[in-house]
């Protein structure tokens, strides 16, 4: 046991020095490229007008956050950007579109902490609105958070904390969609691993996947299809109990979507809508009739306020099912880089009979360290057109030649950082997702 712990942490820390030294290789090329934008090309142009706005916005090691920054600084409002304390060094900071960065404390550890940095910085910089971008643990912590704000004079474009428990809870969450009337898959909430040994799979006659409630950042990709000969060892290994449930959704057979949608007052002022993709970092708008009808009544009937997202699958016959919501800003966002009206749908009431969507001639939207990381995968001439077609047709999530800084110091600086603290407690890691501007690793954040 001691050897095969050894090898493991050994494995981990080769496997962090080679990918460090993959990162130094590539340091030359994007400075070059950054420097070149930076020295060459207009920053970022602020528009003037007559009320600007103060805007908190969470989230700040996260793409989408650098995505709102850019668009509300555009659109001639001051924004702030926060951090928990473990990402104080996030690449984002260096945007022109970033006035003044903070850390706070780590919500799901410190509540009242955070609740409380979060009012100072409301109070200090005289924040109007706030916007939360945040992470699975932090979306209810932001939601008791909301009083306290609204009290201090700032608008907060979040739910309240029993809707976003309720949305966050995907047994709660299909059991509401159904009492709305909508289309829903057949979910079983469980408390231990015997208990799904003890269903009848055989009488039910449908597959299912299962997840647990609360976020897992690593067996949440897993998609295994319940039943299974010999899967007791499978099921009695995951960690089901009163205080973590489970639950056992339906698996349903389609072409699966993502969505984020910003909605005040139950109606849809911001919504788009992408073909799901491995690890969700490839977005391209697609028009999904049926699927903004379905979001369209389930957030009129809660006459819903905030950032919600949802993954949907469509069956072949265009009956269409939620498998998750997520009550805060999905990372599609990214594909409004270009729309000058995302602020304002936002921040007023939208008149327009439809919400904006992305622009049609809106480039999709990818990450460029991911997608070099994907050559590794290419088997054939085919798949190489293919790859080349999506970076030659999209364009990089973070890269913008007015604002280039956060492309280097989010590759080159947040991501190695954070590899070199794994390197000091020997921990392993699955993936770098820079996306979300972290290490995914086992019990993580």
């Amino acid at each position: 046991m001691t050897l095969l712990f050894v090898r493991s942490r050994l494995n981990s820390v080769f496997k962090t020095i080679g990918t460090l030294t993959l990162l130094l290789i590539a340091f030359p090329i994007n400075l070059i490229t950054v420097l070149f934008s930076y020295l060459t090309t207009e920053k970022l142009k602020q528009k003037p007008i007559d009320a600007p706005k103060r805007i908190l916005i969470t989230g700040g090691k996260m793409t989408k956050s650098l995505q709102l920054a850019r668009s509300f600084y555009q659109a001639g409002h001051t924004v702030f950007l926060v951090e928990t304390h473990k990402y104080w060094l996030s690449g984002h900071r260096t945007s022109q579109a970033v006035s003044k960065f903070y850390t706070v404390a780590t919500p799901e550890k410190d509540p009242e902490t955070y609740r409380q940095d979060l009012l100072n910085i409301v109070k200090k910089e005289q924040i109007n609105v706030f916007i939360p971008v945040c992470s699975p643990v932090s979306s209810y912590y932001d939601s008791t958070a909301k009083p306290l704000l609204q009290k201090a004079g700032c608008e907060v474009i979040h739910f309240d904390p029993d809707i976003t428990a309720m949305l966050d809870n995907k047994y709660e969450f299909c059991k509401k969609a159904r009492e709305l009337g909508l289309s829903a898959p057949k979910v079983f909430r469980f408390t231990s691993p015997q208990q799904v040994l003890d269903f009848d799979f055989q009488a039910d006659g449908s597959q299912y996947i299962i997840k647990s409630i609360n976020y897992d950042s690593v067996r949440r990709l897993d998609l295994t299809k319940l039943p299974f000969d010999g899967m007791e060892d499978y099921i009695s290994k995951l960690p089901i109990t009163e205080e973590n449930p489970w639950v056992m959704q339906e698996f349903i057979k389609g072409q699966e979507f993502c969505t984020h949608s910003t909605v005040r007052d139950g109606k849809i002022q911001v919504h788009c809508c992408s073909k799901s993709s491995p690890f969700q970092v490839n977005y391209e708008q697609v028009n999904n009739p049926e699927i903004l009808a379905w979001v369209s009544h389930f957030v009129k009937e809660l006459k819903l306020t905030g950032q919600i997202s949802f993954d949907f699958i469509q069956t072949p016959d265009g009956t269409i099912y939620p498998v998750e919501c997520n009550p805060r800003t999905h990372s599609a966002i990214t594909m409004f880089h270009d729309h000058p009206d995302l602020p304002a749908a936002y921040l007023e009431d939208n008149n327009h009979p439809q919400p904006i969507s992305p622009l049609p001639e809106s480039k999709p939207t990818y990450w460029l360290y991911h997608e070099l990381w994907r050559l590794t995968e290419i088997r054939s001439r085919k798949d190489l057109k293919n790859w080349w077609q999506k970076i030659s047709q999209g364009t990089d999530g973070i890269f913008r030649k007015d604002d280039p800084l956060p492309f280097l110091f989010v590759h080159h600086w947040q991501i190695p950082l954070l590899l070199l603290s794994t390197l000091k407690t020997f921990q392993d890691w699955l993936r770098i997702d820079f996306n979300i501007g972290k290490i995914v690793k086992l019990g993580g954040d």
